[in-house]
């Protein structure tokens, strides 16, 4: 039988991915820009230093998922292979975890014993895998898959304030950056909520209003150095 559900469970892994990427690449950058700004720099020093937090950010995004994908993907082959060897060594043990699970879920034993029987003769592993670690192929970790989406959405979230950069004169620099960031937050924050069937409002004032938060304390500081100079 054909499954045509679409569910969307199955986006977590890369729209997670994605989302972070994308936030921390419009935050940081425009926050980056916003201080530097606010100390006077030049336009052409703001830009390198936004060009610079780019480059930095989307490296540092790709390889601190990588690393992190990495380390749950190391510890679900762990206790694959755990599970692998137990099965191996005691099946009977094995099938009564997995019968007092189905029991656990509402079945009578003697039809969770069956239904436990029945699933290891087809795939021992992938039962125990699915049903008593819960390791699944929809959620399973995906280290590169992970690393470039964050790397490739942090560099495009990263590149809207900086468009703005070469677009605003500098007397409104800092009211440019400070609105186009927040309306690109709360667009993206809309677009992931929809992606993900959630409240399109909720996310959307989340990321903007964490976002606000972050512009104006690197704002502040830009400002106090810059008098301070």
């Amino acid at each position: 039988m054909r499954h045509i559900e679409r569910h969307r469970v199955r986006r977590i892994g890369w729209l997670r991915a994605a989302v972070l990427g994308a936030n921390d690449g419009i935050v940081s950058t425009a926050s980056l820009v916003l201080g530097v700004a606010a100390a006077g720099a030049s336009s052409a020093n703001i830009l390198i230093a936004g060009i610079a937090g780019l480059v930095a950010g989307a490296m540092s995004m790709a390889a601190g998922e990588y690393v992190s994908v990495s380390s749950q993907a190391d510890t679900e082959r762990a206790d694959l292979d755990r599970e692998r060897k137990e099965l191996a060594a005691d099946p009977e043990h094995e099938h009564a975890e997995m019968t007092a699970i189905y029991v656990g879920r509402g079945l009578d034993a003697e039809l969770a014993a069956e239904v436990a029987a029945q699933l290891m003769a087809h795939d021992a592993l992938g039962a125990h895998a699915r049903d008593e670690l819960g390791i699944s192929e929809t959620l399973t970790a995906r280290p590169v898959q992970a690393g470039l989406a964050s790397a490739a959405t942090f560099a495009v979230g990263a590149v809207l304030p900086l468009l703005i950069v070469l677009w605003a004169p500098i007397s409104t620099l800092i009211w440019a950056i400070s609105g186009s960031s927040l309306l690109f937050l709360a667009l993206l924050g809309s677009l992931a909520a929809h992606a993900g069937g959630a409240s399109v409002i909720t996310a959307a004032m989340r990321v903007t209003l964490w976002g606000a938060l972050a512009m104006a304390m690197t704002t502040g500081v830009g400002a106090l150095f810059g008098v301070a100079a």
